[in-house]
C-alpha cells in the first residue's frame, strides 16, 4: 500500500490537476477526476498472504490502516445455462451482499486517512449499503440519499448500519443532485465521482486474472449503470497488461436494461457521450441510470477493448432470474440482467470462448421485488 499524500487527481475532460482533498469531487469545468497512480504489484508477492481483497496491497492507493469487514476473494464458478457455461464471480458473497464492498472498503480507508468525520452518498441501493457499512466500521457519520421506490431490504440495511436515510422523489439524477447539495460542508463519498472507489472495484480484474492462472479471459460481461464494475475491470486489466502480467485486456460486454439504455444508443450511433434518455421502468434498479457521469469513459473503455454494449428486455431479465434461481443462485434482478446479457453474447460466441461474468448482488437485497416475478415451476421428483 502507498503513501496517500503523493497522489494527484486529474480531470478527464480538461486535464487540470488537483491535490488530493476530501472536499474536491469534480473539476471546476464539471469533468470527472481520475487518480494518477502507478501500482507496483507482482504475482510473486502473494506468497504467504491471506486470500482477501487486501492481498493486492501494492495495487491499492491507500495506507496500511485499513477499513475492513473481512472482504474475501470471491469464487469463480462455472455455471451451466442450457448448452453453454459461464464463469461467474460470486460477488454476492461480500459482507453487504454486493461487489460494491470492493470500492467502499478502499474509499472509506482513504477518507479515514484524510481525517473525514462525515460523508454523504447517493445510491440506488447497493453502493449506499456498502458505504454505510464501511462508514460505520470506520467510525464516520453517514447520510445516504436514495430514490423513492428503492428496494426496502436495501434501505433497511442502510439504516441498520446507523446511516441517516433520505428518500428523494424523481429520477436517479435527482437523487444525485440532492446528495451533492447536501455534501456542501461535508464530504461527498460518491461511488461514481470518487476514483478511489474504482481502484477498489478493479480488484475484480486482479482476482479473475489470478483465478485463471494470471491470464485474461476472452470476454468479461459487466453491468453498465454508473460503470463502477466496468471501469474497475478496465483499470485493473489495463494495469495488469501494462505490468506484463497478462498479454491483453479482455473484450468488455456492457449490459443495460432496454428501458434505460443511454450508452447502448450512443455506442450504436458511434457517439462519444451518452444519449439523453428518460428512464423507463425496469426491475434492474441498479443499472437504471439515465445520465451516467462517467459515461464517456465507459464508452471509450468498451470500444478500446473491442467490446460492445447490449440492452436486455424486462422479459429477458425475468427469464434470466428464473434460470438463476432454478439452479440454486438467488441473485437480485440487476444480476439477472447481467446474466441475460452474458447469455445473449454466449449464444453467438465460439464454443471455446472463455466468458467471465458476475452475480453482482444477493437476491435477499430485493426479495420483496423478486417474489412476484418468479414464474411457477412444476415441482418434480426423481424416482428411485
Amino acid at each position: 500500500m502507498q503513501d496517500f499524500m503523493r497522489w494527484l487527481l486529474r480531470c478527464s475532460r480538461c486535464g487540470t490537476a488537483y491535490e488530493d482533498s476530501a472536499s474536491r469531487w469534480r473539476c471546476d469545468c464539471g469533468g470527472v477526476l481520475d487518480l494518477e497512480f502507478m501500482p507496483s504489484f507482482r504475482p510473486d508477492l502473494l506468497c504467504g498472504r491471506s486470500h482477501d481483497l487486501w492481498q493486492y496491497r501494492e495495487a491499492l492507493p491507500v495506507g496500511d490502516d485499513i477499513v475492513t469487514l473481512g472482504e474475501p476473494t470471491t469464487p469463480l464458478v462455472p455455471v451451466q445455462f442450457g448448452a453453454g457455461t459461464l464463469l461467474v464471480k460470486q460477488e454476492q458473497l461480500f459482507p453487504t451482499g454486493s461487489y460494491k464492498d470492493r470500492g467502499a472498503a478502499i474509499l472509506m480507508t482513504h477518507l479515514r486517512d484524510l481525517g473525514v468525520s462525515c460523508v454523504v452518498e447517493d445510491s440506488s441501493g447497493n453502493a449506499g449499503c456498502a458505504v454505510a457499512a464501511y462508514a460505520a466500521r470506520a467510525g464516520i457519520a453517514c447520510d445516504i440519499y436514495v430514490p423513492v421506490g428503492t428496494s426496502p431490504a436495501k434501505t433497511a440495511q442502510v439504516e441498520a448500519y446507523g446511516a441517516i436515510l433520505h428518500y428523494v422523489p424523481g429520477t436517479r439524477e435527482d437523487t444525485a443532485s440532492a446528495a451533492q447539495e447536501a455534501a456542501v460542508g461535508s464530504t461527498y463519498a460518491s461511488h461514481v465521482y470518487n476514483p478511489w472507489f474504482l481502484h477498489g472495484t478493479k480488484t475484480f480484474a486482479y482476482e479473475v486474472a489470478e483465478d485463471l492462472g494470471w491470464a485474461a479471459p476472452d470476454t468479461v460481461v459487466v453491468p453498465a449503470g454508473n460503470g463502477t464494475m466496468l471501469l474497475g475491470a478496465w483499470i485493473g486489466f489495463s494495469e495488469l497488461k501494462q505490468a506484463g502480467v497478462i498479454d491483453r485486456v479482455p473484450r468488455i460486454i456492457a449490459v443495460q436494461a432496454a428501458a434505460c439504455a443511454p450508452l447502448v444508443t450512443a455506442f450504436d450511433r458511434n457517439l462519444p457521450d451518452p444519449v439523453g434518455v428518460i428512464a423507463g421502468d425496469t426491475v434492474a434498479e441498479g443499472i437504471a441510470v439515465a445520465s451516467p457521469a462517467r459515461g464517456a469513459q465507459m464508452l471509450a473503455a468498451v470500444r478500446a477493448s473491442g467490446g460492445r454494449f447490449v440492452a436486455v428486455t424486462e422479459h429477458e431479465i425475468r427469464d434470466s432470474l428464473d434460470m438463476c434461481c432454478a439452479r440454486g443462485w438467488f441473485v437480485e434482478p440487476t444480476s439477472a440482467a447481467v446474466i441475460a446479457g452474458a447469455l445473449r453474447h454466449a449464444a453467438q460466441a465460439s464454443p471455446d470462448e472463455r466468458i467471465v461474468t458476475a452475480f453482482t448482488g444477493h437476491g435477499l437485497k430485493a426479495a420483496a421485488k423478486i417474489a412476484p416475478m418468479l414464474t411457477h415451476r412444476e415441482r418434480t421428483t426423481n424416482a428411485g
